[in-house]
Parts: C-alpha cells; sequence; structure tokens
C-alpha cells in the first residue's frame, strides 16, 4: 500500500469507499490518538452509569467500540458488555478480551441487533461519518428499535459550535517517530481534517469528515426517528450543556 484513497469522495457502495472503513483499520489511526486521556473516558463511564441507575449486570452495547477499551471498563464495572464496530481488524483485536460477560462483534451501525440491551453508548464522535446524511436519522432508528423497553441510549458527540470556534488550521503532531501533518476546515456543513505522513519510504493520505450537528439538528433527526431526549449535559462530568463554551454534547434518550 503506497497511498491511501482519499475516501472522502461519495460512492454509493455501502461500506466500500466511506473513509472510515480505510481509516480506522491501519494501525495509524490508533498511533494518531494513542494519548487520549482514557482517565477522563472512564470518569465518564463512572458518571453515566450512575446517572442512568443502571442495574447489575445489566445489557450495555458499546457502539462504536474500536478496539474495546471502553467495552473492557465498562464489563469491569459489572455490565454484560457487547462492543461493536466496523473495523474487523479492530475486533479482532477488541476480541482478545472475550469472557461470559464481554463479546464483540462486527457490525454496521445503520442496522438493529435482534437483542435488547439496557443502555446504549455512542461515544466520543462517533456518529455523523456516512456520505447519505439519511443514514445518520437510520442510525439513530436503528439504536432505538435495539433497546430493551426501558433501556437508554447516549450518543456523545462534539459541541460543534466550541469546535470550529477553536479550530486550529494547521499542525504537525509527531508520534512514535511520524510527524502527521494535520490541517482542518469547515465545508458544506462538515469538519474535515485531512491527514498526510510519511512512514517506511511510504506516503499516506487520510480525510476525516464528519457532519456538522448541532443540537438542533439531533433535535430534528430525533422526533423525525420517535425518541424522546431526556437530557443534555456539555461536560464528562455531566455539567449543564452550554451552546457555545460546553466541550461535549452528550444526549440521553430513549
Amino acid at each position: 500500500m503506497s497511498e491511501a484513497p482519499n475516501s472522502s469522495t461519495p460512492n454509493p457502495e455501502r461500506n466500500t469507499e466511506n473513509w472510515f472503513t480505510s481509516w480506522f483499520d491501519t494501525p495509524y489511526y490508533h498511533i494518531l490518538y494513542k494519548d487520549r486521556n482514557y482517565r477522563e473516558a472512564q470518569i465518564f463511564m463512572d458518571n453515566i452509569t450512575h446517572y442512568l441507575n443502571l442495574p447489575e449486570k445489566a445489557k450495555v452495547l458499546d457502539l462504536a467500540c474500536g478496539k474495546g477499551r471502553h467495552s473492557i471498563y465498562l464489563n469491569q464495572l459489572g455490565f454484560n458488555v457487547l462492543g461493536a464496530d466496523l473495523s474487523e481488524n479492530s475486533i479482532a483485536e477488541a476480541s482478545k478480551n472475550n469472557n461470559e460477560t464481554l463479546h464483540f462483534k462486527v457490525h454496521d451501525m445503520r442496522e438493529p441487533f435482534e437483542e435488547k440491551f439496557d443502555a446504549i453508548f455512542n461515544l466520543f464522535t462517533s456518529f455523523g461519518y456516512f456520505e447519505n446524511d439519511d443514514d445518520n436519522l437510520t442510525t439513530l432508528k436503528a439504536i432505538k428499535e435495539s433497546l430493551s423497553e426501558y433501556g437508554f441510549a447516549v450518543i456523545d458527540f462534539m459541541n460543534v459550535a466550541q469546535v470550529i470556534e477553536t479550530l486550529v488550521p494547521e499542525e504537525v503532531k509527531t508520534v512514535d517517530n511520524i510527524d502527521f501533518k494535520i490541517k482542518r476546515y469547515v465545508q458544506d456543513g462538515h469538519i474535515f481534517k485531512e491527514i498526510d505522513f510519511e512512514d517506511k519510504g511510504h506516503h499516506y493520505h487520510f480525510t476525516e469528515k464528519v457532519k456538522a450537528l448541532t443540537l438542533a439538528d439531533f433535535q430534528e433527526l430525533m422526533e423525525e426517528a420517535g425518541i424522546y431526549l431526556l437530557d443534555i449535559f456539555g461536560d464528562y462530568k455531566l455539567k449543564k450543556f452550554h451552546k457555545t463554551e460546553s466541550e461535549r454534547l452528550i444526549m440521553i434518550f430513549k
């Protein structure tokens, strides 16, 4: 592989040329983001599971789980956890941690599960990736269909207004002796991140593209999906959401 395709070009084939199917399946994605604050993520899991008052051994779905770090932590909290992700490589890695109450599977988030869950978590801006905007509504409907009668779902998304206000247009981030040259910009209602780097004599280019969904956009989608938005928070300590200042947009719904 000398150069990964720029996968931001629309493609009618599902799951083939979407940017995330190639980028998330490379080791470089995990290298670039290896310094993410997982302690902060664990605090969020502690807070949100306490807020939801989940019963012991509740069935939890970690939707778009990556390599399963948060699924593993949720399992350690005593829950029966399924981690699901489109990336076969990530699921293969995550599955090394399987036990009686922790499992992983390759799954497209646009498809509902046959089994029902007491809680579904979609964490750390793992939404709004699709070329077709209708797929965002399809995903919300699939989440709703996968909830048990008394279940709750959580989407943890970026706060678009705050992200755009603080956007760093260009930077170079060096991780494991690889210089990742990153450009960020807003275009056509999406936030783009262009990533260029060289490793072992090869040049690589990847594009991240996420729909710049605001709270109002989510509310509209949720109303159309027949979803009830119950609460909104602005950070991992579950502070009140502020439209311009909050770091996150965390939505609790059923």
